[in-house]
C-alpha cells in the first residue's frame, strides 16, 4: 500500500508539472523565464539545504540571487554580459566568505567554493532553457529536448527492472544498471525521432532526423546528471534534497537531468542549424 501511495503520489504531481511546463513554453517570452527563475530559485535553496546538512555554509543569499540574475539576463540580454555576472559572483563571493571567516566560519574557504559552484551549476546551466526558448522554433526545440529526457528516464526504468543485473555505479546510485542505460538509449533516441517527426507536420525545416540525433546523445550523458546529484546526497547520507514533490523529493531532483541537457540540447541544436 505505501509503493501504490508513493506511485500516486509520484504521478499526481506528474501530471501537474507536465502541462504547467508546456503551458509556459507555449506561452514563452518573461512568463517562461520567470517560471525557469521560480524553479532555479527553489533548487538553489535545496542546494544550500544538502550542503547545510553536511556541515557547510554557502551563502544561501548569494546562491538565490546569482542563479536567478542568470536566468534574469540570459533573458534580456543573452550571453552578453555573462563574463560581469561570473566576476561578480566570484568577486562577491569571496568577499562575503571572507568576512564570514572573520566572523568565525569554520570552512569558509570550501563555502566560497561552494557558493560560486552552486551558482554556476544552476544559473548557468538552468539559464539555457531560456537559451534554447529563443532559438528559431524554439518552443519546439523545448518540447523535443526535455521529453527526450524523460523518456529516457521511463526507458531506462522499464528495463532496468525487468533484465537489469549490471550495475552502472552501484556505489552512487545502486538501482541504475546498464540494461537500464541501454532502455533509456533507447527510448529517448526512438522517442526524440518520433517527437520530431510530429513537429515536422507543422515545421517542415524541423527534420526528425535532428530528434533522432538529440535523443541518442542527450540519453547518453544526461543520466550522469542523476548519478552527480545522488553522489553529492549520499556523501551527506540524504535521500532527496528536499520534500516539496510529493513521491519525487525536491525541485532539484526533478531537474538534475534537465540542467545537463538544457546545455547539451542547446550546443547540439546549435551545431544542426548552422
Amino acid at each position: 500500500m505505501a509503493k501504490d501511495s508513493s506511485l500516486r503520489k509520484r504521478l499526481i504531481v506528474i501530471d501537474i508539472m507536465v502541462p504547467t511546463t508546456v503551458i509556459f513554453a507555449m506561452i514563452g517570452g518573461w512568463p517562461f523565464n520567470l517560471f525557469v527563475a521560480v524553479i532555479i530559485g527553489v533548487s538553489a535553496w535545496e542546494f544550500w539545504r544538502m550542503f547545510s546538512k553536511g556541515g557547510y555554509a554557502p551563502s544561501l543569499p548569494l546562491l538565490i540571487l546569482f542563479s536567478v540574475a542568470a536566468v534574469a539576463m540570459r533573458g534580456l540580454w543573452g550571453f552578453e554580459y555573462s563574463g560581469i555576472w561570473l566576476g561578480a559572483l566570484i568577486l562577491i563571493a569571496m568577499l562575503w566568505h571572507t568576512i564570514g571567516y572573520q566572523k568565525g566560519a569554520a570552512h569558509a574557504a570550501n563555502d566560497l567554493a561552494l557558493t560560486v559552484f552552486g551558482a554556476v551549476y544552476l544559473g548557468w546551466l538552468g539559464s539555457y532553457a531560456v537559451s534554447l526558448s529563443t532559438l528559431p522554433n524554439g518552443l519546439y526545440w523545448l518540447l523535443t529536448v526535455f521529453p527526450i529526457v524523460s523518456l529516457a528516464d521511463t526507458g531506462g526504468y522499464l528495463l532496468g527492472i525487468w533484465l537489469g543485473k549490471h550495475k552502472m555505479m552501484p556505489n552512487v546510485s545502486p538501482k541504475k544498471s546498464w540494461e537500464g542505460y541501454v532502455g533509456g538509449l533507447l527510448m529517448g533516441g526512438l522517442g526524440g525521432w518520433g517527437l520530431a517527426a510530429l513537429w515536422h507536420i507543422a515545421v517542415p525545416t524541423f527534420l526528425p532526423v535532428y530528434g533522432l540525433i538529440l535523443g541518442v546523445i542527450l540519453s547518453l550523458v544526461v543520466p550522469f546528471g542523476d548519478f552527480g546529484e545522488s553522489m553529492i546526497k549520499r556523501q551527506f547520507g540524504l535521500k532527496d534534497t528536499s520534500n516539496i514533490l510529493p513521491g519525487h523529493g525536491g525541485m532539484l531532483d526533478r531537474i538534475d537531468t534537465s540542467l545537463w541537457a538544457a546545455f547539451i540540447g542547446y550546443v547540439v541544436i546549435q551545431i544542426l542549424i548552422r
